[in-house]
């Protein structure tokens, strides 16, 4: 199949299954490709990843920058049952989501997969989706359970 082509069908996916985000981001690859500017998909694909999570990190403390978070909201965290919770969560979760990039670098094409997945969440199960590192890291977990069951 053509990438255009893939592409489209990436972008009508999104709108159907109401990710304008996928919609988006296989747009704009569309655009660049449809522009000649391929040259620039090695530096999107090495440095996108971390433009993204700059920008979801920025949004994350802006709480804190506009005084919405105090000091006292933070030692809470540490003193708190859903506090203890919310650190421990974060910790698998960013956990988990490196053993996702580990996945993803070694098996790239498990985006594909991960993709359709995520559209699946949004369409039946009204999910939100973060992201493919999130997803990855849940594959890479299942396929560590499963090695650990076949052995």
């Amino acid at each position: 199949m053509k990438p255009d082509l893939l592409l489209v069908i990436l972008i009508v996916v999104g709108i159907i299954g109401r990710s304008p985000l996928i919609a988006t981001a296989a747009s704009f690859l569309l655009i660049i490709k449809l522009i000649h500017l391929e040259r620039l998909f090695p530096t999107v694909e090495r440095r996108g990843l971390e433009f993204g999570l700059l920008f979801l990190t920025i949004a994350v403390l802006v709480p804190f920058a506009s005084g919405r978070v105090q000091m006292k909201d933070v030692l809470g965290i540490f003193t708190s049952l859903p506090g203890i919770f919310a650190l421990t969560g974060g910790a698998l979760a960013t956990w988990m989501n490196g053993k996702g990039l580990d996945l993803l670098k070694v098996d790239p094409q498990l985006i594909v997969g991960l993709v359709i997945g995520s559209i699946f969440g949004i369409l039946f199960m009204r999910g939100i989706p973060v992201g493919p590192l999130m997803a990855a890291g849940i594959t890479a977990f299942f396929l560590q359970l499963m090695k650990w069951w076949m052995n």
